[in-house]
C-alpha cells in the first residue's frame, strides 16, 4: 500500500535581518511503503515584488509576467501593491499573495523643493510599514518594478535584503541631477534588469560601474488569445486609427490629434480611437487636446474610450496603431500592435527603435512631428498592399521576440542567479 501527503513547515531562524537566516518555507513530502517513512524536502524561495500601482497598463503587466515567472519556477511570492486595482486579483490568480500598503512614489509632480519634502514626509510615515512588511514576509529577494519607489530599495538593504530593480524608464531628456538621482538607487541592487538597450545605455551613461550587473530583457506581451483577425484587404471608406496609452504629454496624445487634423484637412478620411486614462494630475492636457481638436474641426472623428482590460477589440477594429511617444523606453503597444497584424507608425525614440525597424515592420518618424506623422500615415494608407503583408510578417516575428515564454525564462533565470550570486 502506497499513501502520499505533503505540508509546509516554516523555519523561524532568531535573526532574519541576516543572509542565510530569514525564516524559509519548507515542503516536505511523505510517501509510505508499508512500515516505512520517507521524505523529500526542499526550501522554496521567496520573492517580495513590490509595485506602485495596480492597473493594467504596459508595466503593471509586465510586472504580472514577472509574477507569473517566479510563481511556476517554484517560488513563494508576496506582491506589495501601493493601491487598489484589477492587478491584484490577476496576480492572486498568477499563484501570488497581494498586500496593499501606500508606497512613497516619485513623480514628476515631487520634482520641486515642496514636492521633495512632501516625498520626504511620505517616506518617514511609511517606514515602519514597510519594515513590518520585509520582516514578515522575510525574502530571499526583493524585486522594485521601478525606479519611482527608491526609498522601499533602500529601507529592504538596509535591513539586509538582496534587490533586483526593474528599470523601465529611460529619461534622456531630465537634467543630470535628476537622471543621477534615479541611476545612483540602482548602486543599491544585486542586478539591474533593463527592458531595452536605450534603457541600459542611459544608466551607463550615468554610472558606468553598473555595467555587470545590467542585463537586458526584452518585456515579453501576450497576444491575442485566438487568431486576430486579418487587415483590411483595401482601406474602403474610412481609415481607422488607434492610439493605446495614458493620455498625457509623454504619450504624444497631442502629435496624434493634430496629425489627424492635417490629414483631414488634405481630404483624407480618417478616425482617432483614444484607448486609455488621463495620468492623474494631467486632467489639463486632456481639455488641451479637447480645445485642440475642436479649433481644428475634428472633435466628431475622435472617440475617447477610456481603460479597457484587453486592447484587442480596439485593435480589431482599427486599421493603423500609432505610438507619438515622445519617450519610451519599450514599447508594449507598438508589439500588441504587431502582434495583432496591425502596421504600427510610431516615433523613432528609445525602444521603438529596438522593435520596429523603419519600412520592413512599421514605420518611424521624427517624435512630436504632427506634420511627419501624418505624412508617414498617409504613405501607410496610399501603400497599403505592402504595407498590409508587411505588418502579417511583423506578427510571426514578433511572436518570438517577444513572447510571454521567452520573458519568464529570462526572468527565473536572472532571479537564480542572483540566488547564486549571494550564497557565494
Amino acid at each position: 500500500m502506497k499513501t502520499s501527503l505533503s505540508a509546509t513547515i516554516w523555519l523561524h531562524p532568531p535573526a532574519p535581518r541576516f543572509r542565510g537566516r530569514r525564516h524559509r518555507r519548507l515542503t516536505l513530502s511523505w510517501t509510505f511503503r508499508g512500515e516505512y517513512l520517507a521524505y523529500i524536502g526542499a526550501p522554496a524561495h521567496r520573492a517580495l515584488v513590490a509595485h506602485p500601482g495596480a492597473e493594467l497598463y504596459g508595466s503593471d503587466r509586465i510586472v504580472l509576467e514577472s509574477v507569473t515567472a517566479l510563481t511556476t519556477t517554484g517560488w513563494d511570492v508576496t506582491v506589495m501593491l501601493g493601491s487598489h486595482g484589477p492587478l491584484a486579483a490577476l496576480v492572486e490568480e498568477a499563484g501570488a499573495d497581494a498586500v496593499i500598503m501606500p508606497i512613497p512614489v516619485l513623480r514628476k509632480s515631487k520634482m520641486s523643493p515642496t514636492g521633495l519634502l512632501s516625498l520626504a514626509v511620505e517616506a518617514a510615515r511609511s517606514t515602519p510599514s514597510i519594515v513590518r512588511t520585509l520582516r514578515r514576509f522575510s525574502p530571499d529577494v526583493v524585486y522594485v518594478s521601478t525606479v519611482t519607489i527608491p526609498w522601499l530599495a533602500v529601507v529592504a538593504k538596509l535591513l539586509g535584503y538582496a534587490v533586483i530593480f526593474h528599470v523601465h524608464e529611460a529619461e534622456g531628456t531630465a537634467s543630470k541631477p535628476i537622471r543621477m538621482g534615479l541611476s545612483a538607487q540602482l548602486l543599491l541592487s544585486q542586478r539591474v534588469i533593463a527592458n531595452s538597450n536605450a534603457c541600459r545605455e542611459l544608466i551607463l551613461r550615468d554610472i558606468p560601474t553598473l555595467g555587470r550587473r545590467i542585463r537586458v530583457i526584452y518585456n515579453g506581451v501576450a497576444g491575442p488569445s485566438t487568431e486576430p483577425t486579418a487587415p483590411r484587404l483595401s482601406l474602403t471608406g474610412q481609415t481607422r486609427l488607434v492610439l493605446v496609452g495614458r493620455i498625457a504629454p509623454r504619450k504624444g496624445t497631442d502629435v496624434a490629434v493634430e496629425a489627424l487634423a492635417i490629414l483631414v484637412r488634405r481630404g483624407v478620411d480618417v478616425t482617432l480611437d483614444l484607448v486609455g486614462g488621463v495620468f492623474a494630475g494631467y486632467e489639463w492636457f486632456e481639455d488641451d487636446l479637447s480645445r485642440i481638436a475642436a479649433a481644428s474641426d475634428v472633435s466628431d472623428r475622435i472617440r475617447h474610450l477610456g481603460v479597457v482590460e484587453q486592447v484587442w477589440e480596439t485593435m480589431d477594429s482599427a486599421d493603423i496603431a500609432l505610438v507619438p511617444s515622445r519617450a519610451e523606453p519599450f514599447g508594449n503597444v507598438a508589439v500588441e500592435a504587431q502582434l495583432f497584424a496591425r502596421p504600427v507608425v510610431a516615433s523613432a525614440v528609445q525602444g521603438l527603435t529596438e522593435i520596429i525597424e523603419d519600412g520592413r515592420n512599421g514605420r518611424l518618424v521624427e517624435p512630436g512631428n504632427a506634420v511627419a506623422l501624418a505624412d508617414a500615415i498617409q504613405s501607410t494608407i496610399e501603400s497599403w498592399g505592402t504595407t498590409r503583408e508587411q505588418a502579417i510578417g511583423a506578427r510571426t516575428e514578433a511572436l518570438t521576440r517577444f513572447s510571454p515564454e521567452r520573458y519568464r525564462a529570462d526572468i527565473a533565470e536572472a532571479f537564480t542567479a542572483t540566488i547564486r550570486s549571494i550564497r557565494k
